[in-house]
């Protein structure tokens, strides 16, 4: 019902309980014009263009074949929007050229020689899957190189 106010609770309850939840999910490309701002007045603002749309439409309409194929007489699509987004990446661009990336390619900070980054926020994207393991697996690399630059010093 929270999904749909204007329809009776009667019937979200009932369709609540005769469905089946699918989330599907397409890889959301780079946008360098995605920002994350902060106003003068303290006001945290947002900017994101949705991208791989074309994609996503494909994957549904498939989805939507294959169920309907297997059964399921009703299939209804409901698009996210940036509240449910869970893996923020992208935000710190890495790469050799400080003119063109914040971190160097192991994800120091190219203007400060103590700063590491090493959340999600250096990948340029995930193809659509939880990062968890590349996180990891980019910090245990960090992690070494700058033990390696502790012991050359």
């Amino acid at each position: 019902h929270a999904e749909q106010p204007h329809l009776p609770i009667p019937a979200t309850a009932w369709a609540a309980s005769h469905s089946v939840d699918w989330w599907l999910t397409t890889e959301d490309l780079p946008d360098p014009t995605n920002r994350v701002t902060l106003d003068e007045d303290g006001t945290i603002r947002l900017t994101w263009n949705p991208k791989n749309r074309e994609s996503h439409q494909r994957l549904c309409h498939k989805w939507r074949e294959l169920l309907k194929k297997f059964g399921f007489f009703g299939v209804f699509f409901q698009a996210m929007d940036i509240s449910a987004t869970a893996h923020q990446v992208g935000t710190c661009r890495f790469g050799e050229d400080p003119s063109e990336s914040v971190l160097d390619p192991f994800c120091k900070a190219h203007d400060l020689e103590n700063l590491y980054v090493v959340d999600a926020s250096f990948m340029p994207s995930i193809s659509a899957v939880n990062p968890s393991l590349t996180i990891i697996a980019n910090a245990l690399r960090v992690g070494s190189h700058i033990r390696r630059q502790i012991k050359s010093a």
